[in-house]
């Protein structure tokens, strides 16, 4: 499989293909970086960093315009995400860090059964009704990336790196129909750690039990 060496930016994020991402360029390295997206494909890598790292696999984010550009260089853009990515080797030959990646795609591309949509709605409805009273975002059931669009609203950074590293929408919704039950639990427990704390020193127990 062929590699592309593309620009790098490691952020607390984990982007997903069609998520939206707005972003403010600000370190001298990124404004040079941006300069060169902005002069060619327009498009550049996003991987999670850690404390210890990057991950190795990432999503490239794509800019769709320019929101507003700074006297001393910064800039204020909204990008989206584009393709996944799993990176090779990395090249620290610019101020920026740049990576030779191989693309991917789901290596099963058959439809997701309508009943494992429908699960995984379910659960989707539940957590951002609990997460924003009377606020319920709508995924396309119909999309051939359910669970992508799902997962933009509700999981955490690592089972989103785990999602984005799936290549079967099947395995993916299967993942976010195991994964929200325990969310949901943990936030209505949060909740009631929240109810109980100013009648109490002991909400943490709530929280941990």
């Amino acid at each position: 499989m062929s590699t592309e060496l593309i620009p790098l930016f490691p952020l607390h994020v984990v982007l997903l293909p069609g998520s939206p991402l707005p972003l403010h360029i600000f370190e001298e390295r990124y404004k040079e970086m941006m300069a060169d997206v902005m002069a060619g494909s327009r498009e550049f890598g996003v991987v999670l960093a850690r404390d210890n790292g990057i991950v190795n696999i990432g999503c490239t984010a794509l800019v769709e315009r320019v929101i507003e550009r700074y006297e001393d260089g910064r800039l204020d853009i909204l990008t989206s995400g584009k393709r996944r990515f799993q990176i090779v080797s990395l090249d620290e030959d610019k101020s920026y860090l740049r990576a030779a990646v191989e693309f991917f795609d789901d290596e099963d591309l058959n439809d997701a059964p309508l009943e494992l949509r429908q699960q995984a709605m379910k659960y989707y409805q539940l957590l951002s009704a609990l997460e924003k009273p009377g606020i319920v975002l709508q995924p396309k059931i119909e999309s051939p990336r359910l669970s992508f669009q799902i997962a933009q609203y509700i999981i955490d950074l690592d089972n989103r790196q785990t999602l984005i590293s799936l290549r079967s929408e099947n395995e993916r919704l299967g993942f976010l129909i195991k994964t929200i039950p325990a969310y949901v639990y943990k936030q209505e427990r949060i909740a009631v750690a929240k109810r109980v704390a100013p009648q109490n020193g002991h909400a943490k127990h709530v929280v941990n039990s």
